[in-house]
């Protein structure tokens, strides 16, 4: 018995390219499938024929020049949007459930989320959308609220006790619940905003595209940085606190290194496409079943998963609707992933007893 976890584990870690490959083709699948998705009419040979020219090849020009504008300023920057940003989720909830030894822990444990959504709110509330432009006014706020909860967070942690795990669990619940007020008190005070708070809470793709690209991939790319220089520590720290220590990592160091990575990947998200659930929460579940818990591979497959998932769930919002109209793509998670995280917390459970 004591060989079959290790052997298991290798199994699993044996089938990651395989697994990765699968992930990476359906997530050009799900690209392929938002790029016909929409209110303007498009056959598959039409959108080919746009794609096929982006890229070079001798293809005929489409019959439609007005397609080949929908299809390539708006629907394919809008997936590789919509890929990053359940990427980069996906990564968060990976690394918050790791460091947190957590397996409920996602982008919203420690507050992050609700920062960035309240940064979101309160410029939408004071009009800095209006007199700045939407595109940077509201997503520079996200990304500050995201920070400011964090700092936050690892302040309160520090003050009570240190950077333990059950510290920073406890403050992220307090920054959660704080800003959670916060945001309703917004929403009570300047009714006019409360479509456009609602709308940013509930997570929505609808025209974003390339320059809410422009302004997701730094924090993307920051973020991804922090967590790679620190993936060893992250495997190290699952063993607990005074094992890390007996092995030389710091503990303390990492973590916060960790947690700001996986904090700006999270506000990053939220500030180009409003507060989407359930990715950072299910793709890590998903992907540790399937390859193990080791972060090296857990975390690229889960990025590969995310992606796929949110372009996926973004083609549903687009097209189950009548007359064009579009559901917030965050609503289209939760639906999909509440059941199918019943079914891994479920299935995880009898085979815990067995």
């Amino acid at each position: 018995m004591a060989n079959a976890c290790p052997s298991h584990d290798g199994a699993r870690r044996g089938r990651f390219p395989d697994l990765a490959l699968a992930m990476l083709l359906a997530g050009l699948a799900a690209v392929a499938a938002a790029c016909l998705s929409g209110a303007y009419p498009a056959r598959p040979a039409q959108v080919a024929a746009v794609l096929g020219r982006a890229v070079g090849l001798p293809l005929a020009a489409p019959a439609d020049p007005a397609l080949a504008a929908v299809v390539l300023d708006l629907r394919l920057w809008r997936a590789v949007l919509a890929y990053g940003v359940g990427a980069a989720l996906a990564v968060a909830g990976g690394v918050f459930q790791g460091v947190l030894r957590n397996p409920l822990a996602d982008p919203f444990t420690l507050g992050v989320s609700g920062g960035a959504a309240f940064g979101a709110a309160l410029s939408l509330t004071l009009g800095l959308a209006a007199t700045s432009g939407r595109l940077f006014a509201t997503p520079a706020c996200a990304l500050l609220g995201g920070g400011a909860a964090l700092a936050g967070v690892l302040a309160l942690s520090r003050l009570s006790g240190g950077l333990r795990r059950e510290t920073v669990v406890l403050s992220g619940i307090i920054a959660a619940t704080f800003l959670s007020a916060l945001l309703s008190l917004v929403k009570a005070l300047n009714e006019e905003s409360v479509a456009g708070i609602v709308f940013w809470i509930m997570g929505g793709l609808q025209g974003r595209g390339k320059a809410e690209l422009a302004l997701f991939l730094p924090c993307f790319a920051v973020g991804l940085l922090l967590i790679r220089l620190y993936i060893r520590e992250l495997d190290i720290l699952l063993l607990g606190e005074t094992q890390a220590r007996q092995l030389g990592v710091p503990a303390g160091r990492a973590r916060v290194a960790l947690l700001a990575g996986a904090s700006l990947l999270t506000a990053g998200a939220v500030a180009v496409s409003g507060v989407i659930g359930f990715v950072g929460l299910i793709a890590p579940h998903a992907c540790r079943r399937l390859s193990g818990a080791e972060h090296g591979t857990l975390l690229p497959q889960s990025a590969l998963c995310g992606g796929a998932l949110l372009v996926a769930s973004d083609v549903l919002s687009r097209v189950i609707l009548p007359d064009g109209a579009e559901l917030p793509v965050g609503v289209v998670t939760a639906l999909l992933g509440g059941p199918f995280f019943c079914f891994l917390l479920l299935s995880g459970g009898r085979g815990d007893r067995a």
